[in-house]
C-alpha cells in the first residue's frame, strides 16, 4: 500500500511539473477572474471489474453466423471522421495571486517594490495583554493565584526556624529581631523574646549556615486552607493591539469601447490587462479594481462587459480620466493608496483631444503608474491612431509614463514588462 501511495504522488507531481508555461497562458491561455492553467494528467494504471458477470470467455447466446455486437451505442456516425467542436475536459492547476506574482516577477525579470503607501490597521492579536477590567470569562486565574501564594509565603513564620536562629553563638534577641527585619518577616519583638526565654541550650550552631535544612521549611499544606485572593490582584486578559502596515492599491482599468475596437483588439486587450490584474492582486495586501468604458464619453462597467462590450460612437480619451477624477479617486486619497491607472485603445481619439485634454489630465492626475496600451492586430496601423506617439513625446524619459505598443500575442509579455518594470514607491 506505501508503494502505491508513494506513485499516486509522484504521478501527482508529475502532472504539476506539466502544467502549461507560463508565458504560454498568458498568450495564448484562456484568461478569467481566476488564474486556472492547464495542466498535462498522467491516467493511474488501474483494474477493471465487470459486475455485470455476463458469462464467460467465449460463452453467449449467439449461433454462427449470428451479426457481431461491437459494443457501440447504436447511433451511426457520418463517416467524416471529423472531431466534436466542444471542449473536451481537461485538469486545471490552481494558481493565487501571490503565486502568480512570484513567477511573473521571476519569467521576466521584473523589479517591484511592493511596499507602497501604508495604512496602519489595528487588529486583534494573541491574548498577551492585560488591563484590570474585563468580563469574567478572560480573569487570568493563574496570575491571581500566583499572587495569593507569594503573599502566603511571606507572612508565613517559621517558628522552628527562629528558634534555632537563637542558638547561634552571638544570636541573641537583638542580632535575630534585625535579621527579621532585613528578611522582611512577619513577627513581634515580643515573640522572639518569647522564644528566647523557652531555649535551654544557648549555643547549638558556631555560624548561621549550620543550622540543619530540615528547619528550613515551606509553609505546611494545612496553612494553605486560610489563603486569601485581594481585589487588587485580578487582572484580566486582553488581545493584543498589532499596529500592521497595510498596502493598498487601486487598479483602474480605461478601454476604448467605439467601433473601430473589434474583436481581435478587445482580445489583446484582454491578455494585456488581466495578467497585471492578476499580478497587483498578488502584490498589495488589498486591491480595489475599477474598470471604465468610453468611447466620446464615459461609463463605469462591469468586469465581463470592459472586455466583450462595443459600441458605435467615436472616441475621447479625455473623457475616462474626467470621470475618474471627479468620481472614483476622491474614494482613494493619494496619501493612503496606490493608483495604478491603465488605458487601452487602438490609438484613436478626437481631434486635438489628446494634446489639449488627455496630456494635462494625466499630470494633474496622481498616480503610481499611468499606461497607454496601443493595439493594432497585424500591424494595421489607422490612419489617424497617434496617441500613442503623442504621449510618448510628452512623457518621454518620465518613470511613471509607460506607452506599449501590442501588434500580436507575441507582444503581450513585452507590453506587461514594460508596464509594470521599476514600480517604485512614492
Amino acid at each position: 500500500m506505501s508503494r502505491i501511495n508513494r506513485d499516486v504522488r509522484r504521478f501527482n507531481q508529475i502532472g504539476e511539473n506539466h502544467r502549461m508555461d507560463l508565458k504560454e497562458f498568458i498568450k495564448h491561455g484562456q484568461l478569467g477572474k481566476n488564474i486556472k492553467i492547464p495542466i498535462k494528467i498522467i491516467e493511474l494504471p488501474e483494474f477493471e471489474y465487470d459486475k455485470s458477470q455476463k458469462g464467460g470467455i467465449g460463452k453467449g447466446d449467439a449461433d454462427v453466423g449470428d451479426p457481431v455486437d461491437d459494443g457501440g451505442d447504436g447511433d451511426e456516425g457520418d463517416g467524416s471522421g471529423k472531431p466534436g467542436e466542444d471542449e473536451g475536459e481537461h485538469e486545471y492547476y490552481q494558481m493565487n495571486p501571490e503565486e502568480f506574482a512570484k513567477e511573473l516577477d521571476n519569467e521576466l525579470g521584473l523589479d517591484f517594490e511592493e511596499k507602497g503607501k501604508k495604512v496602519v490597521e489595528k487588529i486583534e492579536g494573541d491574548y498577551n495583554d492585560t488591563r484590570k477590567a474585563g468580563p469574567n470569562s478572560t480573569l487570568d486565574k493563574e496570575h491571581l493565584f500566583k499572587q495569593a501564594l507569594k503573599r502566603h509565603a511571606a507572612m508565613y513564620v517559621d517558628t522552628e526556624y527562629i528558634q534555632e536562629l537563637l542558638k547561634v553563638r552571638g544570636y541573641g534577641v537583638e542580632k535575630v529581631w534585625e535579621w527579621v527585619r532585613e528578611n522582611n518577616i512577619n513577627i513581634s519583638k515580643s515573640n522572639i523574646e518569647q522564644f528566647a526565654s523557652e531555649i535551654t541550650e544557648k549555643t547549638k550552631y558556631e555560624s548561621i549556615d549550620d543550622i540543619g535544612r530540615e528547619y528550613k521549611k515551606l509553609p505546611p499544606k494545612k496553612s494553605y486552607k486560610d489563603i486569601q485572593f485581594r481585589s487588587e490582584d485580578e487582572i484580566y486578559r486582553s488581545p493584543e493591539i498589532i499596529e500592521k502596515p497595510q498596502n493598498n492599491a487601486v487598479v483602474i482599468n480605461i478601454r476604448d469601447v467605439s467601433g473601430s475596437m473589434r474583436e481581435k483588439k478587445r482580445e489583446l486587450v484582454e491578455r494585456v490587462l488581466t495578467p497585471m490584474d492578476w499580478y497587483l492582486q498578488g502584490k498589495y495586501d488589498n486591491v480595489d479594481f475599477v474598470y471604465v468604458a468610453h468611447d466620446a464619453s464615459a461609463w463605469i462597467v462591469n468586469r465581463d462587459e470592459f472586455f466583450g462590450i462595443q459600441s458605435g460612437g467615436g472616441t475621447k480619451i479625455s473623457s475616462a480620466y474626467e470621470l475618474i477624477q471627479d468620481e472614483i479617486l476622491p474614494q482613494y486619497p493619494w496619501d493612503s493608496w496606490n493608483r495604478f491607472i491603465f488605458a487601452a485603445g487602438d490609438g484613436e481619439n478626437m481631434a486635438k483631444n489628446t494634446k489639449n485634454k488627455l496630456i494635462p489630465l494625466m499630470k494633474e492626475i496622481k498616480a503610481t503608474r499611468h499606461a497607454y496600451v496601443e493595439v493594432q492586430p497585424n500591424s494595421k496601423r489607422l490612419k489617424n491612431a497617434n496617441v500613442g506617439d503623442e504621449l510618448e513625446k510628452e512623457f518621454h524619459g518620465e518613470d511613471k509614463y509607460r506607452i506599449a505598443r501590442v501588434n500580436s500575442k507575441k507582444d503581450v509579455l513585452d507590453a506587461i514588462q514594460k508596464i509594470l518594470d521599476n514600480v517604485k514607491e512614492d
